[in-house]
């Protein structure tokens, strides 16, 4: 038993140690040839073939990532408190519920890409823009907002519903003194990764934001993303280098945005206490 033990946790710790490794040899490998070809005129804001300005597309990214957010949040959060807190166990509505999400997390980006084009850039007549792009990567990441949401609630023990109940408290107050609070960093965690998925995205909005360089006007303004402006550098292969350094300041900015939901989350956390 000790033997097969010892192998066990030596397989662990080995798989953590190469997951580590390979994270950063990744990141090193984009700092050390991204750094050296920042200069102050990649973040003017005006892009041209000189500067290979990457203002604008820091611009978007922000502007996106936020929107999406601000659709598939409310829909996921209140969603997972339905399933969890209020729909009745055995549901026929909450099976279907849970079948489309699951569907909806293993559907292929370049078919919400398609879809986005299809439905918002065409027939509702909104054409390459922002929101067009907000739109798709809202249904992307709701299926994983619902899902953390939802397991998040799940691991809230009984116990602390039970007792609030006990001391008179109703559903709503229990759920928003008692249960809410509990559950904040795994609903925070899903949060984060649709941040993620957002700030990674390429094909979805190659086919519903567009790919323009230009600094948005509007919300029904076409642009491009951090990634998108990466993965068009690239493929062009006259910016590679200004591609790597795109790589880099795209893994600053979902540092920060991912840094500043976690302290967000954890204020509102300790406000709910």
């Amino acid at each position: 038993m000790k033997t097969r033990s010892g192998i066990v946790r030596g397989l662990v710790l080995g798989s953590a140690f190469i997951t580590f490794a390979i994270l950063i040899v990744l990141v090193g490998y984009i700092i050390l040839k991204g750094v050296p070809h920042l200069n102050a005129k990649m973040f003017e804001p005006v892009y041209t073939t000189e500067n290979v300005s990457m203002m604008p597309a820091i611009v978007t990214t922000l502007i996106v990532v936020v929107l999406s957010l601000l659709v598939a949040t409310p829909l996921g959060v209140f969603t997972g408190f339905y399933l969890v807190e209020y729909a009745k166990k055995g549901s026929k509505v909450v099976e279907i519920i849970r079948l489309t999400t699951e569907t909806l997390s293993g559907i292929p980006s370049i078919l919400y890409g398609l879809f986005g084009m299809l439905f918002f850039s065409i027939a509702l007549s909104l054409g390459y823009s922002i929101l067009s792009g907000v739109f798709t990567l809202a249904i992307m990441i709701l299926p994983l907002i619902i899902r953390s949401t939802e397991e998040a609630l799940l691991a809230v023990d009984n116990s602390l519903r039970n007792g609030s109940f006990a001391l008179g408290a109703g559903k709503l107050r229990t759920i928003i003194r008692v249960v809410l609070p509990v559950a904040t960093p795994g609903i925070l965690s899903g949060v984060i990764l649709a941040i993620g998925r957002c700030v990674g995205e390429t094909a979805a909005l190659m086919f519903t934001l567009g790919t323009t360089t230009d600094m948005p006007k509007s919300l029904l303004s076409s642009g491009r993303t951090l990634s998108l402006h990466m993965y068009v550098l690239s493929t062009e292969g006259l910016f590679v280098n200004e591609a790597f350094a795109t790589g880099f300041v795209l893994i600053v900015v979902t540092l920060l945005i991912n840094g500043l939901s976690t302290y967000i989350g954890n204020k509102l956390a300790g406000g709910n206490n």
